[in-house]
């Protein structure tokens, strides 16, 4: 049985923060990396750069200035471009792929949830309700597909389900990410056939953050926090889990995302 580490980090804009998977190679070594809000159009994707990390295939779907998704592995893979197209909007948000490994092919999804601006009202702000309706179609989708195994979902999933999840519990429940409507969605498109694989590490009631805003001048010191992003197996591969990272020194390359990559290694 093979080892597998997969990353996965929300880079915002992959052409500006190029020099920096460089990195995140050194710091995680990982198999494959999925990338969510490159911020790039196809056509312009920068095609040299992941061979010249050590990761000749590649997934990518993406967009001008907004959005996008892209996998980079050291694996052979094929994409599944059967997917759908959430929400009808063609905004570059999932990719799903077929990791080619020895032990037979594992089902591989890069997402990229819509944020859902500030006001968590579905009347009053058309994100929240593109968000919502977004996080329900994956849910419906995901639970169709009875049986599902040997899969993998990763990704800036933009809601921190667990009180754990953000700095303050009390005072973040009206905050778009951790209100009670966007807890409740992530909750049944989880139970649609996946297992938290950062919570297997850290118990839910430990502090977990993979974000932290701009606007904290002292982010370690304020340490106000967010898990938006995360990584879901199947329960078949829950026994080959083996370790996690959250890079949080990432936090401080120059020019660096809000968000660091994080890492989950399983045998698989």
């Amino acid at each position: 049985m093979a080892s597998l580490r997969i990353a996965t980090w929300n880079i915002n804009s992959l052409r500006l923060r190029l020099p920096l998977l460089e990195r995140l190679v050194a710091a995680l070594d990982p198999d494959v990396i999925c990338l969510q809000e490159t911020k790039v159009p196809d056509e312009l994707f920068p095609d040299a750069g992941p061979p010249a990390l050590g990761y000749p295939y590649v997934a990518r779907k993406g967009m001008k200035g907004y959005n996008g998704v892209a996998i980079l592995s050291r694996i052979p893979l094929v994409t599944d471009w059967d997917a759908p197209d959430w929400c009808e909007k063609g905004d570059c948000r999932h990719l799903q792929v077929a990791l080619l490994l020895p032990s037979g092919p594992l089902e591989l999804h890069d997402f990229y949830v819509p944020a859902g601006g500030d006001i968590p009202d579905t009347e009053a702000n058309p994100k929240f309700a593109h968000k919502l309706a977004f996080v329900s179609q994956a849910t419906d989708w995901f639970a169709a597909r009875t049986g599902l195994r040997r899969a993998v979902l990763v990704g800036d999933l933009n809601i921190a389900p667990l009180e754990q999840d953000v700095w303050s519990h009390k005072q973040l429940l009206s905050v778009v990410s951790h209100t009670p409507i966007e807890v409740e969605h992530m909750v049944a498109w989880q139970k649609a056939g996946w297992y938290d694989a950062l919570r297997h590490f850290v118990p839910p009631e430990e502090k977990l953050f993979t974000w932290w805003s701009y606007r904290n001048k002292d982010w370690r010191l304020s340490n106000r926090g967010r898990r938006l992003d995360h990584v879901w197996v199947t329960p078949d591969l829950t026994a080959g889990l083996r370790s996690m990272t959250v890079l949080k020194d990432a936090r401080d390359w120059p020019q660096t995302s809000d968000h660091v990559p994080v890492s989950v290694t399983l045998d698989v």
